[in-house]
C-alpha cells in the first residue's frame, strides 16, 4: 500500500514535509509528491495536512478480486473493533466471510509465532544490544536512515508476515493472503493483497454487505482469537511481568524520535541498551489512519472490551508452526543519492546565519539543523518557503527595498507619502511647522545625452548624497522620481528652509566640478514651501507648493532657491 497526494486539494502548503521523518516527500514548484523508494509508511502526514490531500491507498481490485475467488484468508487487525463500532467484532468478522473470505483471523497468531521467537532470544540473553522489530515503520526507518541498526535489529519477521507464512503452511502454499488493518507495510511480500480499513468498508458496499445488519453470533466456527504468550504487537507478556519498563534489561521507547538517541548510543557511545522495544506511536491503536490522539483511551477501552480471555494453553499447532521460518534477515543496502556540497552550501548561504553567527537551527522546517534541511532541499525534498529565517530574511529584504532607492539609496515615494501625512497629523498635535525642499537637476537630460547614462547615474548618486549630508536624522531624503529629490525638515521655518536649500544647491554645484564637468552643466534649482498648522497647505498641497516654487527658481534663471512668494 501507499499514500498518495491528489494534486487538486494540495497547495503546497508544506506540512507533510515538517512531519516526515524519512524525507520522503519532494517538492518541485508548486507540485507535492511522496518519494516511494524513501516512505516508510508512517502515516504521519495524514493527520498533519490541512486540506485533506493525502490519502492511503491499497490494493483493493486485488483483495476484491481474491475475496470473490473465495480461496483467500484474510487478516484482521484487531483495531477494527474501533474503526466499525459500534458493530461488534462478531458482525465484521460474519461480514468478511460474507464477502468471500474462506478464513478470518485477527492477526494472533503471528504476534505468538514471534512472541515465541523473542523468548527464545529473551533466553540466550547474551545479546547486548536488541531492537525489537515487529514494527515495518521501524524497520524501514533502520534500513533507510540508520544502516548502523541494522546489525541490531532483532532477526524476527513481524507478526502479520509470520502469519501470512503460517496459514500458507497450514492451508497450502497457494493459498493467497490478504491484510486490513491500519500498518501499511505490515506483511511485505508474504501478504498478496492489503487494504486499508476505509477500503474494506468499501468492499463491503461494493458487494451489498451492511455491517450492522449482520448477526451478532458467529455464524461460522471463528479462527482462534485468544492469545497465550503475546500481547498485541507480538511482546511476550512474560518479558513485560519478568522486567519493568524502566530497567537496565528492558527498555519501552516511543517516537521516531528515539533511533537517532539509540543509534548515537550504541554506534558511538558502544553502550549495551538490552532489549529495546520501540514504536513510532503508542501501537497500532495510536496510528493516524485511526484517528487523532485525544481519542486513544477510547479506542484502547472498545479494543479491550472485545478481548476474549487468555488461553491457558498454546494456540498455535507445534506441527505447523515447525515449517513457518519465523526468523528474518535484515540486508545493509547503500543509499547513493547524495545532495551535491555545492548545492547544500548555495542554499545555506540562502538561510543565512542567526544574529550570533551561528546557524539558526531552529527546527521549524520539520528537520533537526539547517545542514539537514539544505541536503533535504538540495534533493527536491523541500523548498526554502519551508524555512521561517529565509522568509523573514526575504521580508526584510522585500521591507528594505520598497523603503530604500536602489540608486541613490535615499527613500522611495512610498515612505516619502506616509511621512509626508505622519508630519502633518504631528503638526496639527503639536503646533509646530515643518518645511519641504523640492529639489531637481537643472541640466540632467543633456548630461545623459552627451556623457552616457552610467555618468547620468554618477551625478543622482552625488545630488542624493549632497540632499543627505545637510540634514538631520529626524528629517527626511527621498527621491522623487527621476532626476527630482524632497527634503522634509521637521520642525522648521522656512526661513531655515531656506538656509539649508542654499547649501544644498551649492554642494551640488560644487560636485558637478570635482567630477570634471563643465561650470554650470551640473546644478540644481530648489523650491521652498512650508506647512503651518491651521494654515495649511494640506498633504498634497505642501508637495505642490513647493512644485511651484520649483518652476519660480526654474524660470529665475535655475541654479536659484525660491519659495512660493519670492
Amino acid at each position: 500500500m501507499d499514500f498518495r497526494i491528489k494534486p487538486d486539494s494540495c497547495v503546497a502548503c508544506m506540512a507533510c514535509v515538517r512531519v516526515c521523518p524519512a524525507d520522503a516527500v519532494a517538492v518541485e514548484g508548486a507540485i507535492v509528491r511522496i518519494v516511494d523508494d524513501a516512505c516508510t509508511r508512517c502515516g504521519l502526514c495524514l493527520p498533519a495536512c490541512p486540506h485533506d490531500a493525502i490519502e492511503a491507498l491499497g490494493d483493493v481490485p486485488r483483495a476484491l478480486e481474491l475475496a470473490l475467488a473465495g480461496r483467500a484468508a484474510l487478516i484482521l487487525s484487531v483495531e477494527n473493533a474501533v474503526y466499525f463500532y459500534p458493530a461488534t467484532p462478531n458482525q465484521v468478522v460474519n461480514a468478511c466471510y460474507a464477502a468471500g473470505f474462506r478464513t478470518v483471523h485477527r492477526g494472533v497468531l503471528g504476534d505468538e509465532l514471534v512472541a515465541k521467537e523473542y523468548l527464545d532470544l529473551w533466553a540466550d540473553g547474551d545479546w547486548g544490544t536488541m531492537i525489537r522489530s515487529t514494527c515495518p515503520v521501524i524497520v524501514e526507518t533502520v534500513r533507510t536512515q540508520y544502516p548502523e541498526l541494522i546489525p541490531y535489529l532483532a532477526p524476527v519477521a513481524t507478526p502479520i508476515a509470520a502469519e501470512a507464512r503460517y496459514l500458507k503452511q497450514l492451508y497450502g502454499a497457494g493459498t493467497p493472503v490478504v491484510y486490513a488493518g491500519v500498518c501499511l507495510t505490515e506483511g511485505g511480500p508474504d501478504v498478496d493483497a492489503a487494504v486499508t480499513f476505509d477500503e474494506l468498508a468499501d468492499m463491503f458496499r461494493r458487494s451489498g454487505i451492511v455491517v450492522a445488519a449482520q448477526d451478532e453470533y458467529f455464524t461460522r466456527v471463528p479462527e482462534e482469537r485468544r492469545r497465550h504468550l503475546s500481547m498485541a504487537g507480538g511482546l511476550p507478556l512474560e518479558v513485560l511481568l519478568e522486567e519493568t519498563q524502566a530497567s537496565r534489561r528492558f527498555r519501552k521507547v516511543r517516537g521516531m524520535g528515539g533511533l537517532g538517541a539509540i543509534a548515537r548510543a550504541v554506534a558511538v557511545d558502544r553502550l549495551d541498551l538490552g532489549f529495546v522495544d520501540i514504536l513510532p506511536c503508542e501501537g497500532c491503536l495510536d496510528h493516524p489512519l485511526l484517528g487523532p490522539r485525544d481519542e486513544l483511551f477510547r479506542r484502547r477501552e472498545i479494543v479491550g472490551a472485545t478481548e476474549p480471555t487468555r488461553s491457558r494453553g498454546p494456540v498455535v499447532e507445534e506441527a505447523v508452526a515447525r515449517g513457518v521460518q519465523v526468523a528474518e534477515a535484515f540486508q545493509i543496502t547503500r543509499n547513493g543519492q547524495r545532495p551535491q556540497a555545492e548545492a547544500v552550501d548555495g542554499i545555506l548561504r540562502e538561510i543565512g546565519l542567526a544574529p550570533n553567527g551561528r546557524p539558526w537551527d531552529c527546527g521549524a522546517c520539520g528537520y533537526r539543523t539547517c545542514q539537514a534541511f539544505a541536503s533535504a532541499a538540495a534533493l527536491g525534498r523541500t523548498t526554502l518557503r519551508s524555512c521561517p529565517p529565509y522568509l523573514d530574511k526575504q521580508a526584510r529584504q522585500a521591507q528594505l527595498q520598497a523603503a530604500v532607492d536602489g540608486l541613490t539609496g535615499l527613500a522611495t515615494y512610498r515612505v516619502l507619502r506616509d511621512r509626508l501625512a505622519t508630519e502633518v497629523a504631528r503638526s496639527d498635535r503639536t503646533g509646530d511647522p515643518f518645511a519641504v525642499l523640492f529639489v531637481d537637476l537643472d541640466n540632467f537630460k543633456k548630461v545623459n545625452d552627451e556623457f552616457g547614462h552610467e555618468a547620468g547615474n554618477e551625478v543622482l548618486r552625488g545630488a542624493a548624497r549632497e540632499c543627505g549630508a545637510h540634514i538631520r536624522t529626524t528629517d527626511l531624503a527621498a527621491r522623487y522620481g527621476g532626476d527630482e529629490f524632497v527634503l522634509v525638515l521637521v520642525r522648521t521655518r522656512v526661513d531655515g528652509a531656506l538656509g539649508v536649500a542654499d547649501k544644498v544647491r551649492a554642494t551640488i554645484e560644487a560636485t558637478g566640478r570635482s567630477l570634471g564637468y563643465p561650470e554650470g552643466l551640473v546644478t540644481v534649482s530648489i523650491g521652498v514651501a512650508e506647512f503651518v498648522p491651521g494654515r495649511g497647505p494640506e498633504t498634497e498641497d505642501v508637495l505642490v507648493a513647493a512644485d511651484r516654487a520649483l518652476y519660480r527658481a526654474k524660470a529665475s534663471g535655475r541654479n536659484q532657491v525660491a519659495t512660493g512668494e519670492r
